[in-house]
């Protein structure tokens, strides 16, 4: 007997979400603020998996002790916040679990069309975030996104007028650069874990470049699921520690094996490049020329 898939259940629109949760008729079409402790969890209802063709910004509360990360605990467990972009996949299971309490945001991509944020929402890395790479929040942090919440769910039920999609546009940028900010507090504050990250990328890296056999050039995608990290989660780790995010860290690293190699052997630069996964012999030259302003040969006549 062939296993059953377990198909995702897909959300369309605002109305049908409301209706999936059993909560009444949402106030706006295209943006609704629901809070948590309004939902009827039935305890029957078992695993679940959706996907949602809106963003969805999250806080859940209500975490008795502290929140562990890696091999550590931390005091920022008075909400964690997660984001999902349209078309990704979520699983839930509330039987188990404790019933949360705290805020959802659902927003569909029609509400910002017309406004630069339609298109600036999709250089927050954290809507490709996997779920355990959520932001823990203090609760500081807590009150005031819960301040700006309240702001937009004020804005959409006082009723539309010509300024009110703007106000609340300009609230949703709020919310997103606060978050932005808050997740490099994070990365600063867990630095522990950042390290130990970056321990780990660095020997993956001389692993690959040492290794006898490649299949290309390392990319982003392939470290970050090597890393059990999202590529955008190491990128910005990456830029909030290094000022570099992920590809210009493995080109660099490249960069600095390759100088090994021209000043301690005599492989040519042709050969140089393919072990190093390169298909093509000139782009490893135009690389290293446009990080070093040498080409390979010029670097290595220098330690003649």
């Amino acid at each position: 007997m062939k296993k059953a898939v377990n198909t995702p259940l897909h959300i369309r629109s605002i109305s049908e979400l409301h209706r999936h949760l059993s909560l009444p008729k949402p106030e706006h079409p295209l943006i609704s603020v629901v809070q948590f402790e309004d939902i009827n969890f039935e305890e029957d209802r078992g695993p679940e998996t959706v996907m949602l063709d809106f963003y969805t910004i999250a806080i859940k509360k209500g975490f008795k002790g502290k929140m562990r990360y890696g091999q550590n605990y931390y005091d920022f467990d008075e909400g964690v916040m997660s984001f999902l972009a349209p078309g990704q996949i979520t699983s839930s299971n509330h039987a188990d679990d404790q019933i949360p309490n705290g805020w959802m945001l659902v927003m569909h991509p029609d509400f910002i069309l017309g406004y630069p944020l339609a298109k600036a929402i999709k250089d927050y890395g954290f809507f490709s975030y996997e779920l355990f790479e959520a932001l823990h929040l203090s609760e500081k942090e807590n009150v005031l996104l819960e301040s700006i919440i309240l702001n937009i769910q004020q804005e959409y039920r006082s009723g539309t007028d010509i300024y009110s999609t703007n106000l609340i546009v300009s609230y949703i940028e709020l919310l997103l650069n606060y978050s932005n900010r808050f997740y490099n507090r994070q990365f600063i504050t867990r630095r522990r874990s950042t390290n130990d990250l970056l321990t780990r990328l660095e020997g993956l890296l001389d692993a690959y470049f040492d290794s006898d056999i490649k299949e290309g050039l390392p990319t982003v995608q392939y470290i970050s699921s090597q890393l059990n990290v999202s590529a955008s989660y190491l990128s910005d780790m990456l830029r909030s520690v290094t000022g570099q995010n992920a590809q210009q860290h493995i080109h660099n690293h490249l960069i600095e094996k390759a100088k090994v190699i021209l000043t301690t052997t005599t492989f040519s630069v042709s050969e140089i490049a393919y072990q190093l996964g390169f298909e093509y012999p000139q782009y490893f030259s135009k690389l290293f020329k446009s990080k070093t302003n040498v080409s390979p040969l010029e670097f290595r006549q220098s330690f003649s």
